[in-house]
């Protein structure tokens, strides 16, 4: 399984929080690696996250909720098996 964390985009403060503005996939949707997962904000800077592999994603974090950066926000698993509890 790999994580998909919460992208470092402040410098100024490693502690900062950002908000998961949308998400552009579904929980459980098949997905490619690099395609666009979500868009997130930090201190007014909003970035893309790229699936850093293909397979099946499970979110983590809801759409418009905080996390911090190097918060894990979903995961992907190569296989089309859900996680325990999923």
């Amino acid at each position: 399984m790999t994580q998909v964390p919460f992208p470092a985009l402040s410098r100024k403060d490693p502690t900062a929080r950002g908000v998961v503005a949308t998400w552009f996939v579904r929980d459980g949707e098949r997905v490619e690696a690099e395609q666009v997962l979500a868009e997130v904000q930090v201190d007014k800077v909003t970035v893309e996250v790229p699936a850093p592999t293909a397979g099946v994603v499970t979110l983590l974090v809801e759409e418009g909720a905080e996390a911090a950066q190097g918060d894990v926000i979903a995961t992907i698993s190569r296989n089309d098996a859900r996680p325990y509890g999923a």
